[in-house]
């Protein structure tokens, strides 16, 4: 198991629900922080020493919690771990002092180019040993536990002989890192490849999970497509609500990342997640009430 050192925020871990920090929305952050429990950006668009959206960022900090969430570092590339994304990583993590750092369970490059994309990995034991290797590399250089998120595929590999879920789960014990578990997403790979998305909670240990991912999605002929432009679909809703039964009141995230709406659409889908967080908590409590 990787051996890390935890670093406490400059403000509280990141609780209840919060949502992306985009640019359309930098004017009012800086004007006042609105009403949610922490922000999350993209690490990659924050690696530079200067400039107006580090700036933001440093200065939305000081009220709010903030994750950074990466989406380039390609941790299940059979390519080389590039060392200068990681150490510019590092730089980040040492600034901002996030309440969460995670990555994704994906491949996005060859020894010769970045694809700009997050692959699926074939769910084989090769690909364990494979990712746990560079998992343990990522954490031993931030100095901190980091979370990895599954991701919505459009392809399953012939290979694969473990659920997605139960290859993190394997990852997390292996490793000690935890779970960004997208809600979003297991629906959408239930739509695509008839997956049982219960069953692919069931999978992963209660104390894993450490956030929790809400999207909107776009249905076609073909496929469902994870687009992040809209509202967070019904049926999205309810896995949500099954999530926190399974691991409690974890920190949210309401992602929208195409077509960026007004704020108050963001701060009313956020009102909608911690209205179901509490929902949660009192069906738990009046559960335990019964039994004893």
């Amino acid at each position: 198991m990787s051996t890390m050192m935890h670093r406490p925020s400059r403000t509280s871990e990141a609780q209840g629900v919060g949502i992306g920090l985009r640019h359309a929305h930098y004017g009012a952050f800086m004007d006042a922080p609105p009403p949610v429990g922490w922000v999350e950006v993209h690490s990659e668009n924050y690696f530079g020493d200067g400039g107006y959206d580090l700036h933001v960022l440093e200065t939305v900090r000081r009220d709010l919690p903030v994750s950074l969430h990466g989406v380039g570092l390609g941790l299940g590339s059979a390519a080389p771990l590039d060392d200068t994304h990681l150490t510019r990583l590092q730089r980040l993590v040492e600034r901002i002092e996030p309440a969460l750092v995670s990555e994704h369970l994906c491949w996005g490059a060859t020894p010769h180019a970045a694809l700009h994309d997050l692959l699926p990995m074939p769910l084989t034991q090769a690909s364990l040993d494979h990712l746990c290797a560079r998992v343990a590399r990522m954490q031993d250089t931030l100095r901190r536990r980091v979370l990895i998120e599954n991701v919505s595929t459009y392809v399953r590999f012939r290979d694969d002989t473990l659920g997605e879920t139960a290859f993190l789960a394997e990852l997390a014990r292996r490793t000690g890192c935890g779970v960004l578990l997208d809600v979003n997403n297991l629906y959408v790979n239930q739509c695509n490849h008839g997956e049982d998305a219960l069953a692919a909670m069931a999978a992963l240990p209660r104390e894993v999970v450490g956030e929790l991912h809400l999207a909107g999605h776009r249905v076609t002929a073909a496929a469902v497509i994870d687009d992040h432009g809209s509202r967070v679909a019904p049926e999205v809703w309810a896995l949500y609500e099954a999530a926190l039964r399974r691991f409690g009141a974890v920190p949210t995230l309401i992602e929208w990342d195409t077509g960026v709406p007004p704020l108050d659409v963001l701060l009313d889908e956020a009102r909608l997640a911690r209205e179901c967080m509490t929902r949660m908590a009192h069906d738990r409590l009046a559960s335990v009430q019964v039994r004893t």
